[in-house]
């Protein structure tokens, strides 16, 4: 059966519902998040072994920044944590990672952790995993005009050439194919402001599963949904 679904290229995931899934369980906030790193970890192989080349991560938003300061720096040591030690792993599994967001406003020694490990996968040929840090699609798209604002005062574009193969070539996820589908977790069904332009033509499947609890069966529940749309791209049925 498995054989026969036609699995998507790109998935995208906003991973919801860590802090309800501890408050549930009379846990710290922290202990959701926690168990939300390990199962990233599990579908990112997961996801490798069904033939998904890209997957996409929601894992600290814009917005974010407005938690509790205690919860801020629990999330941030998590990725610190996490970027130390994924390097062997991603190596083991030929994993390439991509951080996108405005990585500008994390501590240095998270910037530096970040480059080196992308640096590091930058050859790797296995499932291209990108996770989004300090990431707002409004952000992305305004970070984009000004680059391509600033390209145009200098005389190296004319603002005949803007187009949206431009735009999409100053995005963070420049070079990228846009999400096939997009997943949201914890039974919640909006956008939150990620990846805005990306998403314009993706699939969307709202899980009810908390993130901690998402599983690869669920997300082969999803790629079951994804084989019963019928994508058109604003066209006509054939």
């Amino acid at each position: 059966m498995e054989q026969e679904r036609k699995i998507p290229a790109h998935v995208a995931i906003i991973m919801d519902g860590n802090g309800r899934w501890a408050r549930k369980r009379g846990l710290p906030r922290t202990m959701g998040h926690a168990q939300g790193a390990r199962v990233v970890e599990q579908i990112l192989e997961d996801a490798d072994h069904m033939g998904i080349r890209y997957l996409t991560v929601y894992a600290f938003s814009t917005e974010n920044w407005t938690r509790p300061d205690a919860e801020v720096k629990a999330l941030m040591n998590l990725l610190r944590t996490y970027m130390k030690t994924s390097l062997a792993k991603c190596a083991k599994n030929n994993v390439r990672i991509r951080v996108i967001g405005d990585k500008t406003r994390l501590d240095p020694d998270l910037q530096a952790s970040i480059a080196h490990l992308e640096q590091e996968t930058a050859g790797n040929t296995g499932i291209s995993f990108q996770i989004a840090i300090n990431y707002g699609g409004r952000d992305e798209l305004v970070r984009a005009c000004r680059k391509i604002a600033g390209e145009i005062a200098d005389g190296s574009v004319s603002p005949e050439a803007v187009d949206a193969d431009l735009i999409d070539a100053h995005l963070d996820t420049a070079g990228l194919p846009d999400p096939d589908l997009l997943i949201r977790t914890c039974g919640e069904e909006r956008i939150s402001n990620f990846l805005l332009w990306q998403i314009a033509y993706s699939e969307l499947y709202f899980s009810p599963l908390a993130w901690p609890d998402f599983s690869k069966e669920e997300l082969e529940r999803a790629i079951d949904a994804y084989n019963h749309r019928e994508r058109r791209y604003g066209g006509l049925v054939g």
